[in-house]
C-alpha cells in the first residue's frame, strides 16, 4: 500500500447509499473510491435491459415521490433530473373486483386539504368511514408530534384498533399503504414508521405526494452520472470488487479494505455502504462483538417479489393499480408510465407482492400464475390475453423489516472504529428503508466524513 491521502476514502457498496456519499465527497474535493461486489452497479435497486423486447427491467418497482427531497437533489447534482416524471396530483385507482374500482385522487388545494379532499371521495369507503379515516390521520399526526415513543411501541394494527378504525376502511386504505410504505406486514410494522411516511408523503405540501417515475431504468437513472463525477473528480469506481475483510491498523482504526482478489486498498476514512450482514462478515472478530455491531444481527429483512408480464395487447389503460383483497398488491402499466406504446408488446406489467415472506421459497411458476389469477379476478380483459413473456424477480432480503425492534436496532452514521462510517436504508434515518432514506444515510456519512477530515486538519 502507499502513502495514505487525508482525502483518499473507500466507499463499500455502490448503490443509492454509497454513489450518494462517495458523489458528495468528489464535490468536496475528496478522491473516492466505490467498491461493489456484483457485476454492477446499483445494489437492490438496479435494472437491465430485457433482450428479447428492449425494455428496461427495474429488479423491483421502485416509485420515488415528492417528498424524496435528497434523492431529488442527488439526482440534479449528477445531472438526471432531465429523465424524471412528476405527477403532480396523486393518483391511484383501487380495485376491488370486476368493476369495483374507487380512485385517491388529490384536489388542487393547498396540503394537507388536497389529501383530506381525495379521502373524502374515496368511494371504496362510506361516507362515516371516509370522516373517520380524516380523523384517524389527524390524530395519527398529533401523536407523532406528541408521543412518538408510544408509536414506536405500537404496530400498525394496533394503531387501527387504537384510532377505531373499520375493518373496511384498514383492507381498502391503511394496510395498502402499510404495506406499500413498509414492505411488511400490518401486524409487525412499526406505527412510527408509517406515522412518518404520512406526515412527509401525504399530510404536508401538495407537491410532496407527487408521484415521480424515471423515463429509464434505475442503473441509468443515477448509477452512470454518479459514475461519471467520482472518476471526473479523480476517484476510481470498480464492480466485482468484493470486499472479504476490513483489517485493523494499530492505532485500532480501520487501516486497509482487503478484497477477494488479493487487493489490499488503504484510505483515510472507510464507508461501509452495504446490507448489514455483508458489513459483520467483513469485521475483525474484536470488533465483531462490540454492541454497536452485534446488534445487527438481530435486525430482520422483509422480501419483495416483483413479476414481469409481457400480453400480445394492453389490458388496461391504468397507470398504476392496486388490488384490494387480493395476494399480488399492486400493479404497474409500465406502457402507459413510460408514455411508450410498443407494437410487438403492447401490454407491458409489473406486478409486486411486498412483505412476501410465505411466498418468496415458492416456485415462479406458481408465483406467475398467482399473479395472473389475481389480474383476471380484477380486471377479466385479461383473461383473453396472451402472455407472451414473464420474469420473476425475487430480493429475498429487499429491506430492512418495519418491526419495533428495529427503533432500537438500527445503527447511526459513526461507528465505534473512529474511520468507519455507515450509509444505506438500514441506518437510523427516522423513515422506513426507502430510497430516499439511502440517500439520507450517504449524505450524512458523507458529512462525518468531511467533518473527521476538517477536524485532524485543524489539529
Amino acid at each position: 500500500m502507499s502513502m495514505i491521502d487525508p482525502k483518499d476514502v473507500v466507499v463499500i457498496g455502490g448503490g443509492f447509499a454509497g454513489l450518494s456519499a462517495a458523489v458528495a465527497l468528489a464535490e468536496k474535493g475528496f478522491r473516492v473510491a466505490v467498491l461493489e461486489g456484483k457485476p454492477s452497479l446499483g445494489g437492490r435497486a438496479y435494472s437491465f435491459q430485457d433482450p428479447d423486447t428492449g425494455d428496461f427491467v427495474d429488479n423491483g418497482q421502485h416509485v420515488l415521490m415528492g417528498c424524496y427531497t435528497a434523492t431529488l437533489d442527488f439526482l440534479r447534482r449528477i445531472g438526471s433530473a432531465d429523465n424524471l416524471v412528476f405527477h403532480q396530483d396523486l393518483e391511484i385507482e383501487m380495485l376491488a373486483g370486476p368493476g369495483n374500482s374507487a380512485t385517491l385522487r388529490t384536489a388542487p388545494l393547498p396540503g394537507p386539504l388536497h389529501m383530506s379532499a381525495a379521502l373524502m371521495r374515496y368511494r371504496h369507503l362510506s361516507v362515516a368511514e371516509r370522516i373517520q379515516v380524516v380523523r384517524g390521520g389527524l390524530r395519527l399526526l398529533a401523536m407523532r408530534r406528541r408521543d412518538r415513543r408510544a408509536l414506536e411501541k405500537m404496530t400498525v394494527t394496533a394503531l387501527m384498533e387504537s384510532l377505531g378504525q373499520s375493518a373496511n376502511a384498514c383492507r381498502a386504505f391503511w394496510f395498502p399503504l402499510s404495506i406499500a410504505t413498509l414492505n411488511d406486514e400490518p401486524r409487525l410494522s412499526s406505527a412510527a414508521l408509517l406515522a412518518e411516511v404520512l406526515k412527509r408523503a401525504f399530510f404536508s405540501r401538495r407537491r410532496d405526494s407527487a408521484f415521480v417515475y424515471s423515463r429509464v431504468g434505475l442503473s441509468d437513472l443515477y448509477c452512470t452520472g454518479a459514475r461519471a463525477i467520482i472518476e471526473n473528480a479523480g476517484g476510481v469506481v470498480s464492480t466485482r470488487a468484493i470486499v472479504d475483510s476490513l483489517d485493523r491498523g494499530e492505532d485500532g482504526s480501520v487501516a486497509c479494505a482487503r478484497l477477494r482478489d488479493g487487493r489490499r486498498l488503504g484510505a483515510a476514512n472507510f464507508i461501509s455502504a452495504v446490507p448489514p450482514q455483508s458489513l459483520t462478515r467483513m469485521l475483525p472478530a474484536e470488533d465483531g462483538a462490540d454492541p454497536y455491531f452485534s446488534r445487527l444481527a438481530e435486525l430482520g429483512d422483509s422480501p419483495i417479489i416483483c413479476v414481469h408480464v409481457w400480453f400480445d395487447r394492453e389490458i388496461t389503460r391504468s397507470a398504476f393499480v392496486g388490488f384490494i383483497g387480493a395476494t399480488t398488491q399492486w400493479m404497474f402499466n409500465k406502457r402507459r408510465i413510460f408514455e411508450r406504446h410498443g407494437e410487438r408488446h403492447p401490454g407491458y406489467l409489473s406486478f409486486v407482492i411486498s412483505g412476501a415472506r410465505r411466498l418468496v421459497d415458492s416456485s415462479n411458476d406458481a408465483l406467475l400464475d398467482l399473479v395472473l389469477a389475481d389480474l383476471c379476478a380484477m380486471i377479466p380483459a385479461a383473461r383473453d390475453a396472451k402472455v407472451v413473456k414473464a420474469l420473476v424477480l425475487k430480493e429475498k432480503r429487499a429491506t430492512m423489516a418495519p418491526d419495533l425492534r428495529s427503533h432500537q436496532l438500527r445503527p447511526g452514521t459513526v461507528s465505534p472504529l473512529k474511520n468507519l462510517f455507515l450509509a444505506g436504508d438500514w441506518v437510523q434515518t427516522g423513515l422506513p428503508a426507502t430510497i430516499e432514506s439511502a440517500v439520507i444515510s450517504g449524505m450524512a456519512a458523507a458529512s462525518a466524513v468531511a467533518a473527521r477530515s476538517t477536524s485532524l486538519q485543524a489539529q
